[in-house]
This record gives structure tokens, C-alpha cells and sequence, in this order.
């Protein structure tokens, strides 16, 4: 099996050249140009091994996928569109090549150009893509841009990224479960969709002209608390469904528990003045759904009870 050392580095950069944008490899950067009346959005995510993803639960062809896609949905969440991706890699030279195909096949599957990037030795596999995108400034989606009275919208379900990797670590619960469901779930974990397609319906609204909103890859329920602290807004929660893949094989606190704090799931949650959250619902179609309102206090609450939410249940590095 042909390993990454076999090649040496000259070679390696000769046969990633297949999986970039033709002429982007010969200088010493990227050249990037951007239309009059554009900003430029820059957007860095970092996956290593054993904590982003594993052996057990992903494919090099999904770690490329996942890897493009999470920063595919931070340009999503700004409301961009991407212009291309740079790849820097850290590899143990025992690597197989085949599995660096795989994971450069994964990532070209969104078909974003890869313009450039580093490939440095490690004894970890590190992978990290900085996405390039563009967007008009009157159409920057910001977490500082909630106000009292607007409408909190899910652009789609929660906690299926959670179910599926739960699934994959634990192959037991799988019984249950119908193939569908199965499916459904581990390619909502492995193959998640970042939803760059939402800011084109967003955008065709008319007169529409304030938007806040971030991705929910850190949860549904941190989404909503950063976008409050950033516009110094509280929230309640009235309208929060649960996926129905998740019903009848998780209990309700289980299934709400993962609903909130997953994580993964790459939808949008977006607010803006009830019309104007109607519209976009409407349009888009089921399963995206108006959750819940803008406060003027600084709590946020689900309603009916009287809690906050507990971000100590979602993920973090340190």
C-alpha cells in the first residue's frame, strides 16, 4: 500500500494539484478577486484526530466532507456565499495515500475550489480549511443584530448529528430502529449539509433588512444564548419541536436533551421581525419553524418552566 513518505513532498504537492483549482499551486498564495461592493469573509475551522473524529465513526471520505462543511456553514451563517477553500494538513507519513484521496474527494463533494493550502509532518492527523467567501455589507448576517420582538428561526432539526454518532459508537441501539431512520441519522452526523442555500431565499424577501443569526454546530441551545449576549437581548423558547427520528427509541428528556445541546446539526438560527421570520418559513418548508421570540430582558427561557439553558452540557475544548 502505497504510503505518503513513498512520494516525498514535492511529489505529494504534484498529486494534490488533481484536487485543486487548476493554477492555484504554482505561487506562493492564493489570488482571490472580489466583485465592487462585496466584503471579503474569512472563516478557520480546525479537526484533529481522536477529537473531531475517529476511526470508528468516520470515513477519511466524511472527514473531508464534515471538515469543508462546518466551514462552509460559518460563511452560510454570515450570509456569504463561499469563493473557495485553502487546506493545511499535518500527516504522519505512514498515512496510506488512499486515505488522503478519500479525504480530498470528501471535501471537493461540496464543490467549493480548493485554492491553496500547507502540508507539514505530525504524528496527528490535522486538518485545517479556511473558507473564502463574499457578501454584500447590507446583507452581513451578525449575532449582534437581535431586537426585542423579533421571531427565532430553526432553519432545520436538532440532535440528529448526536443521534448518529450515538449510534455509531454504540451499535446496540440500533435495533429498534427501522433502516431509514438508521440512515437518516448517521448521515446526519457524518455528512452534515451546510445550509448556504438559505441565504438565497433569505435574501429574495423583500424589503428585508436586518438579520441576526450563527450556525448551531456548538447546539442549538448556545446559538440562541451567543446571539443574546451579543445584542443584549434574553429569548423565550415556546415552539421547540422535537425530530420525529428521535421519538420512540429515546425518552422525551433524552431526545430534548440532545434537541438542545448536540451540537453538529450546521442549521441556522436566524432572527428577524415577525413578517419577515414568517415569510422565510414559509418558504423554505418544513422542518424549518419559528422556536420561539426576542426579549427585551436578558434571561432566556423555555417557556412554561422556568429554566435557563445549561451550556455546561455542550461541547468544549477546555
Amino acid at each position: 500500500m502505497l504510503k505518503i513518505k513513498d512520494l516525498g513532498e514535492k511529489d505529494l504537492l504534484r498529486w494534490l494539484e488533481d484536487f485543486c483549482q487548476p493554477g492555484s499551486l504554482g505561487d506562493d498564495a492564493a489570488l482571490v478577486s472580489l466583485p465592487a461592493g462585496q466584503d471579503l469573509v474569512i472563516t478557520t475551522d480546525m479537526l484533529v484526530d481522536k477529537v473531531h473524529f475517529s476511526q470508528q465513526t468516520t470515513s477519511p471520505f466524511d472527514v473531508g466532507f464534515r471538515s469543508a462543511a462546518a466551514n462552509l456553514s460559518d460563511l452560510a451563517a454570515m450570509g456569504a456565499s463561499p469563493l473557495g477553500l485553502t487546506v493545511g494538513l499535518s500527516l504522519p507519513p505512514e498515512l496510506p495515500l488512499a486515505w488522503l484521496e478519500k479525504l480530498y474527494q470528501g471535501i471537493n463533494a461540496l464543490n467549493t475550489p480548493i485554492i491553496g493550502g500547507d502540508l507539514t509532518r505530525s504524528s496527528v492527523i490535522t486538518i485545517c480549511i479556511t473558507a473564502i467567501g463574499q457578501v454584500s455589507p447590507s446583507r452581513v448576517i451578525k449575532r449582534s443584530n437581535a431586537k426585542a420582538g423579533d421571531l427565532i428561526v430553526s432553519t432545520g432539526w436538532h440532535g440528529l448529528s448526536r443521534a448518529g454518532l450515538e449510534l455509531l459508537l454504540n451499535p446496540v441501539l440500533t435495533e429498534p430502529l427501522d433502516l431509514l431512520t438508521l440512515e437518516l441519522l448517521i448521515a446526519a452526523h457524518q455528512r452534515p449539509c451546510p445550509r448556504l442555500d438559505v441565504v438565497n431565499v433569505l435574501w429574495s424577501i423583500p424589503q428585508l433588512d436586518r438579520v441576526a443569526g450563527m450556525d448551531s454546530s456548538d447546539g442549538l441551545a448556545n446559538a440562541i444564548v451567543q446571539i443574546c449576549k451579543s445584542s443584549k437581548v434574553g429569548a423565550t423558547i415556546d415552539s421547540l419541536s422535537l425530530a420525529p427520528s428521535l421519538q420512540n427509541w429515546l425518552t422525551q428528556e433524552q431526545a430534548m436533551d440532545w434537541t438542545l445541546y448536540g451540537g453538529e446539526d450546521f442549521e441556522l438560527i436566524l432572527t428577524m421581525a415577525p413578517s419577515f421570520a414568517k415569510e422565510l418559513v414559509f418558504q423554505l418548508g418544513p422542518p424549518a419553524v419559528i422556536i420561539g421570540q426576542i426579549t427585551q430582558e436578558l434571561e432566556i427561557y423555555l417557556a412554561g418552566t422556568s429554566s435557563s439553558f445549561d451550556l455546561s452540557k455542550g461541547f468544549q475544548h477546555f
